[in-house]
């Protein structure tokens, strides 16, 4: 009997705090949108993007105590959807994360995935030489062994730090900080892949549009420094915080190639590398061994502590300078992404579903359980 109630008990305690955490939530997915409800019941009390708490563009509508997020899959970059391009079968993976805040000031992280098929392709044969008369093929073949492999799909995770702590969309910085950006592959796909960031622009979410990074090089370095690396594993670009006028968000867009093993250095004007991995010799084609397109959004908030230093800031001019300088690049197009959760040591963290998924099976047996023992004490 002693040990029933020892049960009971402990069924009702994991009952509570696994209702407590709010019910699973449901992803439609179609070409066009992802649709994400978040049911907002136990202890949850907001909900919103990952480093978009406060961007009104990509609130989610509450409605029946649900919080419902609909992600624009035709522009990605909108509200920070990341898109990752398989170069070889043409699909196409979408995902972001979702931050709900509890009552008692935890936060859960909802990761959400949505894959689209590519179209098919045409296969190309070329001629061969015919096989000679006294060719026979075997009527049996021994195979001894058969292997298989297959490489992950790379996770990207892109920040911002000051003084080597994130910057997150949530807080300001000042115009002229300096900071840094990091781009970075999972655990899983680091020692697969290499990194080149091969296109960069940066925008008011609006109109204003300019590019920092062509064709892997910085267009300005004094204000968006080439991208280098020192271990291999991580992409760093130091920049100065800048705005544009009518906004405090700035949003960077980032077009990625992912290569197999490492992608190869491109020579800037300057002397330097822009490039992705471990620094080598370059040649002729960057991306000979490109096999994923990644395109990254992140967003920071910047705005003056004091508005009447914006007058006479030098940071006004270098703006100036870089629509120049693009004036120079011609009217060029990029692709866009966001941000993976990250740890202190740049690993990524994808969420589990099915861990959740095991959670609500053990609730219900312990419900079962308990209304079994309900029955029999009646």
């Amino acid at each position: 009997m002693k040990m029933v109630l020892i049960k009971f008990v402990f069924c009702f305690a994991f009952v509570h705090m696994v209702l407590a955490k709010g019910s699973e939530s449901l992803i439609q997915c179609t070409p066009e949108v992802m649709a994400v409800t978040v049911p907002m019941d136990g202890d949850r009390k907001i909900s919103y993007l990952d480093n978009l708490k406060d961007y009104k563009p990509c609130l989610p509508n509450l409605e029946n105590n649900a919080a419902t997020f609909v992600l624009d899959l035709q522009d990605h970059h909108k509200c920070g959807v990341t898109r990752v391009i398989n170069q070889i079968t043409g699909r196409r993976t979408f995902y972001h994360k979702i931050m709900i805040e509890l009552a008692d000031g935890g936060r859960e992280t909802v990761t959400v995935r949505c894959m689209v098929t590519g179209k098919p392709h045409l296969v190309s044969r070329r001629a061969v030489e015919p096989f000679p008369l006294d060719f026979n093929e075997p009527d049996v073949l021994n195979i001894t062994r058969y292997e298989e492999g297959r490489a992950p799909e790379p996770v990207l995770g892109a920040v911002v730090k000051q003084n080597g702590k994130q910057v997150s969309g949530e807080i300001s910085v000042s115009p002229g900080t300096p900071l840094s950006m990091e781009i970075f592959l999972d655990n899983a796909s680091a020692p697969v892949y290499g990194l080149l960031v091969s296109y960069m622009h940066v925008t008011d979410t609006g109109k204003q549009q300019e590019t920092i990074v062509f064709n892997g090089c910085s267009v300005d370095p004094y204000l968006f420094d080439n991208f280098v690396t020192t271990d291999g594993d991580v992409l760093a670009a130091k920049f100065k915080a800048f705005k544009f006028p009518d906004t405090t968000y700035v949003q960077f867009r980032g077009t990625v190639t992912v290569c197999l093993g490492k992608c190869q250095g491109i020579e800037c004007s300057n002397g330097a590398i822009g490039y992705g991995r471990k620094r080598r010799s370059v040649a002729s084609s960057a991306d000979s061994n490109k096999v994923y397109e990644v395109s990254l959004t992140t967003f920071i908030k910047v705005d003056w502590s004091d508005p009447n230093a914006a007058r006479d800031s030098e940071y006004l001019s270098l703006l100036k300078n870089l629509k120049v300088a693009n004036q120079k690049l011609g009217d060029i197009d990029g692709t866009p992404a966001t941000v993976a959760e990250h740890t202190q040591d740049n690993r990524l963290v994808l969420h589990d579903q099915g861990l959740h998924n095991a959670s609500s099976a053990i609730a219900r047996s312990c419900l079962l359980l308990l209304f079994t023992l309900a029955l029999t004490f009646y």
